[in-house]
């Protein structure tokens, strides 16, 4: 089994059940198991050759170990995107739901479409503090820099601050599903 961080991320909605939903598929992936999510943290947007919009990010990591490979993951991840509604026509656009493939094992790939590690995870503050929670000695294959190196180094300047309160939970620091009202 591998061992994979994924970024998640919503600033569109209700960010928070969005982030829920997402972690709550990706827990449910087969051949996978859950190893750790981290708290969630509310981030500006980036505009780095896109237009996210104005709206606050939620981001966070969920750590998994898995069987499936890298290139079924991300069109696994895609799906899960389309199911919480993300517009693929803009996918630079504001989003109800974000998912990026950081680190799968200590594997580089280059292919069309996937770049592992994720190109400028190591320029993105609020990328490198989740991580950093779940696994802040995980060593960046390429840098070769472990992840709390690489986030005491980190130039971005932009805003990332752990989201308080945090959500209520049941699974550690794994936000829970929202049940509505009256159900």
């Amino acid at each position: 089994m591998e061992t994979v961080f994924i970024g998640f991320g919503s600033n569109l909605g209700d960010r928070v059940d969005y982030c829920d939903r997402a972690v709550t598929l990706l827990s449910l992936l087969p051949h996978s198991r859950l190893r750790g999510v981290s708290l969630l943290y509310e981030t500006e947007p980036v505009r780095d050759r896109t237009d996210p919009g104005e709206g606050w990010f939620l981001n966070g990591v969920v750590q998994l170990e898995t069987d499936i490979k890298a290139r079924s993951l991300l069109t696994t991840l895609q799906e899960i995107e389309r199911a919480l509604g993300r517009d693929d026509d803009d996918r630079s656009g504001p989003r109800t739901i974000d998912l990026d493939i950081l680190f799968y094992g200590d594997c580089v790939i280059k292919e069309p479409g996937l770049t592992i590690p994720h190109p400028r995870l190591h320029q993105r503050r609020f990328v490198l503090m989740p991580v950093n929670e779940l696994d802040p000695l995980w060593v960046h294959p390429v840098f070769k820099r472990s992840v709390a190196q690489l986030l005491t180094e980190v130039s971005d300047e932009s805003h990332a601050h752990l989201l308080f309160p945090q959500p209520s939970t049941r699974y550690g620091s794994r936000p829970n599903c929202q049940v509505p009202p009256g159900s």
